[in-house]
């Protein structure tokens, strides 16, 4: 991951070197947390002496405390440093994990979760943006396609993790295995992290925090509650008049205001407008992949929760394996075409799942696998590069929390959609048989899939060369960076774009 320019510097070069591991790291830790926990749910609730329906409180605090505080990372980044913020980030979700397992009782482990989403909301958004201003355009394909790994990773091994975790260990080890990974991030940072940071900042925009971040809350809370059936209808429509009202509120507060917490302008850019709705629109179909899968394999096909792991491990192994030719397949076919064939892809490997019965071989199951996970490698590498393409570098903290919002979201109504189409295919579904479940989760496949296919028509709103700089030989990144302050321990050496 590095260029002519940069090999001349020996300093530059081992930034690039150490950063990608630093961020997957981050990635990882963060990917990991979002669905360890779910195995656990019955062991934590038995040792907490509440029911296991309580335990949504648990799962959600953590999701709704990601979208309420990813809107801010980018204004912190600038003022404070992509170093320093980074490095709390790390140790908030390290200790909050740390408190997590600590917790006698679920009203402390929801704020430790609410601590540790605080910590989370900043990793990703912050890492991806140093990413993008330490790799050149022409690097990134290959720095964001190393760093997406863990980040597919993580909730694949999730559910196998905490099965096993429970099965041998203690359910609070759950929390205590982030904690060397933590250490070894922040030692990553002391090491070598560049601090990038603007030199005027704008104060932070408190009012359109409160509207957003309550609305997308709120929201956030409903869809979860409502794919449970937790509350009747009309307390849902209530709720969700709320936040949509909040929500629009932010609306017009961000038009009138010169410096919004959401820079909504970015949308005005024509790639970055394409790839974050298509983004959103995709996710929507593969979000609720983890939420099916497990229950295509255990209630339908009546595997454990241990062999439904390791049927979802080869999309890891996919995954992996491919993400070295991932930039080549983009400088050669091109934005475009690759997101538009690539999703329709997703979208048939989706309507696939729909055919496997306790009758198909293990061997065909383990090859759809492989291949919804090659594919959705691919595609999150080419969305999260090309957010970036025509965004000036004075504004890639903007687009970067922006994009991880829509990104989180997206992950939370995929999984909302999912579990509301199973329940319509399937109602009273914990009484049915088997069988019964089996047949309403192949229409869910086929639903979400056809869902998928449809959101080509955004990718088709994208030019033949959209992107190309990502391909093409250009400079160092210091020429399109902000002020870099280098990482070095107790040195403060400022270089100049």
């Amino acid at each position: 991951m590095s260029d002519a320019n940069s090999s001349s510097d020996p300093r530059l070069s081992a930034v690039k070197r150490l950063v990608p591991w630093l961020v997957a790291v981050a990635f990882f830790m963060e990917s990991l947390d979002t669905t360890i926990l779910n195995t656990a749910v019955p062991a934590i609730s038995k040792a907490l002496s509440v029911t296991p329906l309580s335990m949504k409180s648990v799962l959600a605090s953590y999701t709704l405390s990601l979208a309420v505080f990813i809107p801010i990372s980018g204004w912190m980044a600038d003022r404070f440093g992509t170093r320093r913020v980074f490095a709390a980030a790390i140790g908030l979700f390290t200790l909050g994990s740390v408190l997590c397992g600590l917790s006698g009782n679920i009203h402390l482990l929801v704020a430790c979760r609410v601590l540790q989403g605080c910590g989370g909301a900043m990793m990703v958004p912050v890492g991806r943006l140093t990413l993008v201003r330490t790799f050149a355009k022409s690097e990134l394909i290959r720095a964001m396609s190393f760093v997406a790994i863990p980040s597919l990773i993580g909730p694949m091994l999730g559910p196998l993790a905490g099965g096993f975790i429970v099965a041998y260990l203690h359910w609070r080890a759950i929390f205590f295995v982030n904690l060397p990974i933590g250490i070894l991030g922040l030692c990553l940072v002391y090491w070598r992290l560049p601090d990038y940071r603007e030199n005027n900042v704008q104060p932070m925009d408190v009012q359109g925090l409160i509207l957003f971040g309550s609305g997308i809350a709120l929201l956030s809370y409903v869809l979860e509650i409502f794919g449970e059936h937790a509350l009747g209808t009309t307390e849902v429509l209530g709720l969700l008049a709320v936040s949509l009202i909040l929500l629009f509120g932010y609306g017009l507060h961000a038009v009138q205001t010169d410096f919004p917490l959401l820079d909504m302008t970015l949308f005005r850019i024509r790639t970055f407008a394409a790839s974050v709705s298509g983004s959103f629109f995709t996710r929507l179909g593969i979000g609720g992949v983890p939420f099916l899968l497990p229950l295509l394999y255990q209630v339908g096909l009546g595997y454990t929760p241990i062999q439904s792991g390791l049927l979802i491990m080869p999309q890891a192994f996919a995954a992996m394996s491919t993400k070295a030719i991932l930039p080549k397949v983009l400088a050669k076919a091109g934005y475009r075409t690759v997101l538009v064939t690539n999703t329709v892809a997703i979208g048939v490997v989706l309507m696939l799942f729909a055919t496997i019965t306790p009758s198909t071989p293990l061997w065909l199951i383990v090859i759809q696998a492989l291949s919804f996970g090659a594919l959705t490698s691919l595609q999150y590498t080419s969305m999260n590069t090309l957010v970036y393409a025509d965004v000036p570098a004075t504004r890639t903290s903007g687009a970067s929390s922006l994009a991880s919002t829509t990104q989180q979201l997206s992950i939370s109504f995929g999984v909302a959609a999912a579990g509301l189409i199973a329940v319509f295919f399937v109602p009273d579904a914990l009484r049915n048989s088997p069988a019964r479940m089996l047949g309403g989760l192949h229409l869910a496949f086929l639903v979400l899939g056809g869902f998928t296919i449809l959101s080509t028509v955004i990718f088709a709103t994208l030019r033949r060369n959209d992107g190309a700089d990502e391909a093409r030989p250009k400079t160092s990144m210091l020429a399109e960076s902000p002020t870099l302050v280098t990482a070095e321990p107790g040195a403060a050496v400022t270089q100049q774009p």
